[in-house]
């Protein structure tokens, strides 16, 4: 996947075993996903991670969606 396409994501192997995070944050992509399949909403999701802001989480879900359709 062409990381320069996310900025706002980062894969470091001494963060989070090198899952995709939001740069800056231990906050993995997977985990973000998982919160909208849960029901959440946005609201929901920048209440429960604050450091996050609503680009983080669109540049989240556009990362995830990117990796899904490259399989």
């Amino acid at each position: 996947m062409n990381a320069a396409a996310h900025p706002r994501i980062a894969r470091d192997p001494g963060i989070m075993m090198g899952k995709p995070v939001i740069a800056g944050t231990r906050v993995p992509v997977e985990t973000i996903v998982r919160q909208f399949a849960a029901s959440a909403d946005m609201a929901w999701v920048l209440k429960g991670f604050p450091d996050l802001t609503e680009a983080d989480v669109r540049a989240a879900l556009a990362y995830a969606a990117e990796a899904v359709a490259a399989e």
